[in-house]
């Protein structure tokens, strides 16, 4: 199964998402200039569909 992780991290960072602090366990706090918010990122990223939900938090469109 792949890790979509890196891909995800690459996407948000290009859209000018922050890295904010690390969370519990295997998390992390970023923050979004475009939705105004923190939200969640799991460093164990295994579906596309997980990366997809990240990406909506952060009001970014589906790219996975």
């Amino acid at each position: 199964m792949a890790n979509f992780y890196h891909d995800l991290i690459a996407i948000l960072k290009a859209n000018n998402c922050t890295f904010v602090r690390e969370g519990k366990g295997s998390h992390e706090i970023w923050f979004s200039p475009v939705s105004m918010q923190n939200f969640t990122v799991p460093k164990t990223t295994l579906s596309r569909h997980m990366a997809n939900v990240v990406l909506k938090q952060a009001g970014l469109k589906k790219n996975f």
